[in-house]
């Protein structure tokens, strides 16, 4: 790609939102960054940082004996059955995410010239300047600290760490601590929650050249010096946190005194570099488009330059957020203790669009922080399924705080507590990730064998005609036209529990488990096409089709599985697209339009691709930090579009199964040329793709010796690849 401007953005002047703030991370720790010379403020998130509100005690429904009752009145014809299947609590959300704290660097006012403020993705790090003043903050990767490091001639500042950020709660038990150093200063603060006995301490430690410091509580005034360097961690805990140990640990970090800013982002580069210079993408934009702050790009949603920017930003942030667990509605950051719908990981869409290009766009970190997710809550989804449906194997949540696993969150319009699929859907970018790796995990075998468990013992009714039956059925978080929530063979239920077992028996060969999960899946009934010639939410006959809704359940065999498709399954893909073309966008949510847009990319439509992705772009989505909104015109904060983004792009150009490579199969015909580097495929391979009006050309170079199908505009033909032997594909005309 053309210089370094499409790897990272910037704004002339600092940020006065905390949404407008540039981002940092290292999928533990967070940092928005304000850059502003004067008051410099970085608010600091962590991953763990949820606030007890009861969801921490809260158990799922036992209704498994009440289980078969219900199944009766569904199958029997009331529609409204599902309603009263429920224990009678009230709905209880996920304990929120929320931030830290904000460590606060203020100097005497003056004058700002020359103001530049920038985040590098390539890097991770974080810059403003202006006259002779200079400030950076990166995440390590390496060490897990935030570091920040101020420079400039007679550097005065009073500097505290703050929690008094937007909604905080009453009743906080806040402790601060301040000690002075041979170097500098300690700061720490201790908050504990209303009636509880969970906290969180952050802890800084503080290093000055030059110049003076001296108490100033709750935190210490500078005066005189020529740097400082803040090294910043934050810890939830029970009890007390040894203090003086963090202290220690921190520290230990500085090994080179005479440059430790330097060292230790040395130390961090290596892991973050290596992971975000994986793909590229280049749309030939032009440069002085690329060089535009990224305010100024947003004005313009059909330049190349912004999508090529999104791109970049999309993956960065996406690696920012992944690590100890995957991303959050809102990534990593947050600057409000009211953070939207508990900042909480949402099974049944968001994080699943989110982790779309993990696999393709070679990001196994984001595959990585997801399974860590997963296998930490196994427990609890074994628990879900026993008190729910009776049920051996496991059964996922629809919301999760990253804490619990268990399905407690519903209520009569969202029976989010009859939604099966879950667990299909979120493992599949685990299998994805194995497929691409040409390497099973077992960790991923065991859990795919109890979500087949769980459909043995799930799958005990049948139609007159002898087909399985999937009752209750969920298809997040719509409803038929005519009846309730809860129905009868979701589209989405039955594709899931199709793959789930096919899938488990493929990492299981060979053994009895296997033909029974086969046979199993191959008594579930096909999809219903509908009177309007379109797929059917619901198979169940009698069931009518509600249009206009955000969600694209019904859809799940079409993306993420290969279940329908326009190759194998013509006649299917085609009501698959007439139920796309029928899908109405119900309140422009960005995970709405995305979803769509990996759906249509998926059905090979590219102009419905360049349509949902105007959407995003035109609607006022994106802001100054290049993060994302739900809703148009900025509004609430959301890492949906951002991380999704990439995945739609990836989607238009390549995409791939075990056995199928086809290129080029949604472009967007505003982007006429352009390079995409690093893709891998689940066959075992990487490409780089570019091309031009006329003509492509596709490098695939292969890790295993095997045969795929070509799909290209110009028609299908076998592919040989050997394992180290690069071949190049020249396309010809588009």
């Amino acid at each position: 790609m053309t210089g370094r401007s499409a790897h990272t953005t910037w704004e002339p002047l600092p940020a006065s939102r905390w949404e407008d703030a540039f981002l940092s991370g290292n999928g533990h720790h967070g940092a928005l960054v304000f850059g502003d010379p004067n008051d410099d403020l970085v608010i600091v998130t962590h991953h763990t940082l949820v606030r007890p509100n009861g969801g921490e005690h809260a158990r799922p429904p036992r209704l498994a004996a009440e289980l078969p009752a219900l199944q009766d009145q569904l199958l029997a014809g009331d529609l409204t059955a599902a309603e009263d299947f429920t224990d009678g609590r009230p709905l209880q959300w996920v304990q929120p995410f929320h931030p830290a704290f904000q460590t606060r660097l203020h100097r005497p006012p003056g004058p700002a010239r020359d103001y530049r403020r920038s985040v590098d993705f390539t890097t991770g790090e974080v810059s403003a300047h202006c006259d002779d003043w200079r400030s950076r903050v990166f995440v390590s990767r390496a060490d897990d600290v935030i570091v920040q490091h101020v420079t400039a001639p007679d550097l005065t500042l009073d500097l505290a760490q703050d929690h008094q950020l937007p909604g905080a709660p009453a009743g906080l038990g806040v402790g601060h601590g301040t000690l002075l150093t041979p170097d500098g200063a300690l700061l720490s603060l201790r908050v504990r929650y209303p009636d509880s006995d969970r906290a969180y301490t952050g802890v800084t430690l503080v290093v000055v050249t030059g110049g003076a410091t001296r108490l100033a509580p709750p935190g210490v005034h500078i005066a005189g010096a020529t740097e400082v360097l803040l090294l910043t961690r934050v810890r939830r805990h029970t009890g007390e946190l040894d203090v003086v140990a963090e202290t220690r640990a921190l520290r230990d970090l500085l090994l080179d005194e005479r440059q430790p800013y330097d060292t230790l982002l040395a130390r961090h580069l290596p892991l973050h570099c290596t992971a975000y210079d994986r793909v590229t993408l280049d749309l030939h934009a032009d440069d002085t488009e690329r060089a535009l702050p990224g305010t100024e790009l947003l004005k313009r949603p059909r330049s190349p330059a912004l999508l090529e920017r999104l791109f970049a930003a999309g993956r960065y942030h996406l690696l920012s957020s992944s690590g100890l667990l995957p991303p959050r509605l809102t990534g990593l950051w947050t600057g409000d203790w009211n953070t939207a719908w508990s900042g909480a990981f949402t099974n049944d869409a968001n994080l699943n669009l989110q982790t779309a290009s993990a696999a393709s766009a070679a990001l196994p970190e984001v595959t990585d922080a997801l399974a860590s997710l997963i296998h930490r809550q196994f427990d609890d989804w074994r628990e879900n399924a026993r008190a729910v449906f009776g049920a051996r194997g496991v059964v996922a949540p629809a919301h999760t705080d990253g804490e619990s696993g268990l399905s407690y969150h519903f209520s009569r319009e969202y029976p989010l507590h009859l939604w099966t699929a879950g667990a299909d859907w979120l493992l599949k970018p685990l299998v994805d990730h194995d497929e691409t790796r040409g390497e099973r995990d077992p960790r991923t075998a065991a859990a795919l064998a109890e979500v087949a468990l769980f459909y043995e013992d799930f799958l005990s009714r049948t139609d007159a005609g002898g087909q399985l039956v999937v009752v209750p059925s969920y298809s997040p978080e719509n409803r038929p036209a005519n009846a309730s929530w809860g129905a009868v063979n979701a589209a989405m239920d039955l594709s899931a529990a199709r793959h789930a077992l096919h899938t488990a028996a493929d990492y299981h060969p060979d053994t009895p488990e296997a033909l029974r999960w086969r046979a199993l899946a191959e008594r579930l009934p096909p999809h219903r096409v509908n009177a309007d010639g379109a797929l059917a939410e619901w198979a169940w006959p009698g069931l009518g089709d509600t249009y206009d809704h955000r969600h694209l359940s019904h859809l799940y065999g079409v993306w993420p599985l290969d279940e329908i498709n326009p190759y194998d399954t013509p006649r299917l893909a085609a009501a698959a697209h007439r139920a796309l073309q029928l899908r109405g966008a119900e309140n422009d949510s960005a995970h709405g339009y995305l979803h769509h847009a990996l759906v249509a990319a998926r059905l090979r439509d590219c102009e419905r691709v360049a349509h949902t992705l105007g959407q995003v772009l035109d609607g006022d989505f994106f802001h100054a930090s290049l993060m994302s909104a739900h809703y148009p015109k900025r509004d609430v904060y959301n890492a949906d579009a951002a991380h999704t983004l990439p995945g739609v792009l990836v989607e238009a150009l390549v995409q791939s199964t075990p056995d199928r490579l086809v290129l080029l199969p949604a472009l967007p015909a505003a982007y006429p040329h352009g390079q995409l580097t690093g893709v891998r495929t689940r066959f075992g391979a990487e490409v780089d793709l570019s091309w031009t009006p006329h003509s492509a050309t596709a490098v695939v170079r292969p890790s295993r010796t095997h045969r795929v199908e070509l799909r290209t505009s110009s028609g299908t033909e076998p592919l040989d690849l050997v394992a180290g032997e690069d071949r190049v594909l020249t396309l010809g005309a588009r």
